[in-house]
């Protein structure tokens, strides 16, 4: 990673004018025209809408606010990440880095890390024929979900489950449904 090229933007998450998380957005693999951390910073809020989990802090204040950071970086990078962690050759969109910290030292819940791999994203979006900025928070809401604990990889109810609330998010967004109808799907 160079360092001189890297961008990082932070912002605070609010729920109903309560503040309840951190957003750390770090950008080594930058996508021209598109405002790729305020796209991050929208996503995570529409999280919190329907998350109980990310907007505790506002609703309980015993609760502690969290913090997430959200990397994009390459391709190289996004394999090796993959590699070491999944034990799977080859760069991927999204991965989520849950902290396995039981009860944190500081006054913020570090929920974990996602990376992003830029040029995976942008390459999906084209041949999906969906706009950047669609699937880049359609991925961002997607990780989110993985850092507390939704993993469509468990079997195909906790699949489902995942995709519903994607879907629900997304449209609270305005976004379209970004899973193709069953009868597609491979």
């Amino acid at each position: 990673m160079n360092n001189d090229s890297l961008s990082d933007f932070h912002f605070t998450i609010t729920y109903h004018g309560h503040p309840v998380g951190e957003l750390n957005v770090q950008i080594d693999s930058p996508v021209e025209a598109l405002d790729i951390p305020h796209l991050c910073q929208g996503a995570a809020t529409a999280v919190c809408g329907f998350v109980p989990t990310y907007r505790e802090a506002a609703e309980d204040e015993e609760a502690m606010p969290w913090a997430v950071t959200i990397r994009f970086g390459g391709e190289e990078e996004g394999r090796s990440l993959n590699r070491d962690f999944r034990h799977k050759d080859y760069a991927t969109n999204v991965l989520s880095f849950v902290n396995d910290e039981d009860e944190p030292d500081a006054d913020i819940w570090y929920v974990g890390d996602m990376f992003i791999c830029t040029p995976v994203f942008q390459r999906e979006a084209v041949e999906m024929g969906k706009p950047l900025s669609e699937h880049l928070q359609h991925l961002v809401v997607h990780g989110m979900l993985h850092l507390i604990g939704y993993d469509h990889e468990l079997g195909e109810k906790e699949a489902d489950e995942m995709e519903a609330l994607e879907r629900e998010i997304l449209a609270d967004m305005g976004l379209p449904d970004p899973y193709p109808p069953e009868s597609e799907r491979s």
